[in-house]
């Protein structure tokens, strides 16, 4: 299987500078060494850094330049995991021994770091500088006049688009956007209307954009495909809007500006100022992007958001790709490829691609394909068919700003078709650091703009479905992750995701027979945990000390707490148990919980201790349907700012608090 780890790097680092830096300037006091020694370590990170978006855009055919990302990875986690545990031994720190002790462990991990920094060239040479090209090589085609197969699935979108261009009956420019995840039609529902014998009459233009922005080489294509005996193209953009003039004018012309990226809001308006200019004309442009934001920055009219192909249209599809009418061994075949339809998500470019691939192919081909080929394959360094879908999602992870990178990797935790409420998902990236530091917005909100976001991408999109065991919580937005944008997540999450190696950090346990320990991996590493078995045993997690975020919440084990007190980091705990038994001592050794869920319907009575958790911020008890009273312990939690709570109860001297 090819992964993409390599490419999480940037996001690793960045997250590991950050806390290096709030290492040095925080509460706790240095010894003087030591804080030289952070410094130096965040200065040589910060060289690192500068170097990494070259290195990530190798990783993905170059195997020594992904094999050093693997390692840097490792190390920059390992520093996270000793800052840790510096951090949480403050009260110790007053010992000689456990000084020289961290001292030495430094002095090793900057060892470390230097080797891996000095190796840095040993793969083709790596420029210090970042790399002009293009991060991820485009693999598809985007010609407007490129030969077309029949299209299938896209009717009532053209008569749509159609329906929007007829309806523009006064002269100047109209601007169409077509959004939606790459794959999934876009530039085919372009190529439909280009292709229209309604523009017949019409000057044509067809710009492929991609995710470098020139505006003057856009200008340059439309002026060249105008008027082919122009002189040569102008880097002067008056010329260009002076040249742009003159052909438009008195013309009816459709453009097509293919796969725009562009999010400055500022280029938008000087790309929508060059195609209006015209005079006594009328110019029909289409533009394909894949993000909401562009297409309502570029836009004259309102976008139109492509949805997923039915079963049935990919299914259709698979057929056209592979002559499937004319094979003798349909009757065999259909049951198998209706399945492999579903799989498809309502992709069409994962139905065109495996359509493709299954033509000429047996009966048993068939067979494997639905049960493990594509849906198990991380995205692949060949540019075949096959992979095309899933690079082009790669081309969209590749341009996400680094904290979002991580943000979205995370969501490989959950298993494929996991409904991800946003409320929980934002207080897991908040408990593991992944929120960019900021003076203008708080935490959450940066939380709820990165959802925002991966929702504009595709990435995430919103579920209509009802989860029996989230009754409480009705209201709650959920999200689903399309199988093909898991893949992506999973490929990029390898090396953390893989309980089989050594480098496991986030897991999530759907067999709980087998032991979270092993000869290859470290439970201590892991820095969130998800059980998703119905049976838990309690020493299951007892030696993940670097755990941040622990979640039991679709779980029916009924002892919790026998070794929850020694998860020193951890700050997301949520937890479901009808019978569930809570030893006081441990909840209030979580000094470091921010965020408790508990839902169990037997529980009427919350500890005293729960009073020793002053960083308590969060508490959802909204499945706690027989929760009488709060302990007189609960006034000493003065950080609470939201509780979620169904019984009614006065609370005084709360001036941050919200009730839910």
């Amino acid at each position: 299987m090819v992964v993409v780890g390599g490419m999480l790097a940037s996001a690793i680092i960045k997250l590991v500078i950050g806390q290096i830096g709030s290492a040095i300037g925080g509460e706790i006091k240095l010894h003087k060494n030591m804080k030289k020694d952070l410094e130096n370590m965040k200065m040589t990170l910060e060289s690192v850094e500068a170097v990494l978006s070259d290195a990530e855009r190798r990783s993905v055919t170059d195997n020594s330049a992904l094999l050093w990302l693997k390692r840097l990875k490792n190390a920059m986690y390992d520093i996270s995991d000793m800052l840790d545990d510096f951090e949480a031994d403050t009260d110790l720190w007053a010992a000689t021994m456990n000084k020289i002790k961290m001292l030495r462990k430094m002095k090793k991990m900057q060892k470390r770091l230097q080797k891996i920094t000095d190796d840095r060239n040993n793969y083709h040479g790596l420029p210090e500088t970042r790399s002009e090209e293009k991060q991820v090589p485009d693999i598809r085609e985007t010609a407007g006049n490129v030969e077309e197969a029949e299209i299938i699935g896209r009717t009532d979108e053209k008569l749509e688009i159609m329906a929007c261009i007829s309806g523009s009956t006064t002269q100047g420019t109209t601007i169409v956007p077509i959004c939606g995840i790459g794959g999934i039609g876009k530039t085919t529902l372009a190529r439909l209307v280009f292709n229209d014998s309604k523009f017949k009459e019409y000057s044509k233009v067809w710009v492929y954009v991609s995710q470098k922005f020139e505006l003057k080489k856009i200008g340059n294509i439309i002026i060249s495909q105008l008027s082919p005996k122009s002189p040569p193209t102008s880097d002067d953009l008056h010329s260009i809007h002076t040249r742009l003039h003159e052909l438009f004018t008195g013309k009816r012309i459709l453009i097509i500006l293919d796969d725009l990226w562009e999010k400055n809001s500022s280029h938008l308006q000087e790309l929508k100022a060059m195609l209006k200019q015209s005079e006594g004309s009328k110019v029909l442009v289409v533009v394909t992007t894949r993000e909401k934001s562009i297409a309502q920055g570029i836009g004259t009219v309102d976008s139109l958001e492509l949805p997923p192909l039915s079963d049935q249209m990919c299914w259709d599809i698979l057929k056209v790709k592979n002559n499937f009418e004319t094979r003798q061994d349909k009757g065999r075949l259909e049951p198998i490829g209706k399945e492999i339809a579903k799989k498809c998500g309502g992709v069409a470019l994962a139905a065109q691609s495996l359509g493709h691939m299954l033509k000429s192919k047996t009966y048993d081909v068939w067979d494997s394909i639905r049960s493990n080929h594509i849906w198990n394959l991380s995205v692949s360094k060949e540019t075949s068919s096959t992979h095309e879908v899933l690079a082009s999602l790669l081309l969209s992870y590749s341009f996400m700003p680094p904290h979002l990178k991580l943000c979205f990797a995370y969501c490989a935790i959950f298993p494929k078709g996991h409904n991800m409420i946003s409320d929980d998902l934002i207080h897991q990236w908040i408990a593991l650091g992944f929120m960019e530091p900021s003076s203008t917005f708080s935490t959450w909100q940066l939380g709820e703009s990165y959802i925002t976001k991966l929702l504009d991408m595709s990435f995430l999109q919103h579920s209509e479905i009802d989860i029996g065991y989230f009754e409480p919580r009705q209201d709650a937005t959920r999200f689903i992750m399309h199988d093909l944008v898991h893949d992506l997540a999973r490929s990029v999450m390898a090396d953390e995701y893989n309980l089989e190696g050594p480098n496991c950090r986030y897991a999530c346990l759907t067999d709980c027979s087998k032991p979270l320990n092993s000869p290859t991996n470290s439970p201590a590493k892991i820095r969130a945990l998800h059980f998703a078995d119905e049976v838990l045993s309690s020493d299951a997690f007892s030696t993940a000390k670097h755990v941040r975020v622990l979640d039991l919440s679709i779980n029916s084990m009924h002892d919790l707490t026998v070794s929850i007190g020694e998860l020193k980091q951890l700050r997301y705990l949520s937890y479901s148990c009808g019978q569930a038994r809570i030893n006081p001592r441990c909840i209030g050794m979580l000094s470091k919980l921010n965020y408790l869920r508990i839902s169990s319907g037997g529980l009427r009575v919350l500890p005293e201790s729960i009073g020793e958790m002053k960083g308590l911020m969060h508490l959802d008890l909204s499945g706690c349907s027989n929760l009488k009273e709060l302990p007189l312990s609960f006034a000493k939690i003065r950080e609470l700012v939201h509780l979620d709570y169904q019984t009614a109860v006065m609370f005084q001297e709360y001036p941050k608090l919200w009730l839910a």
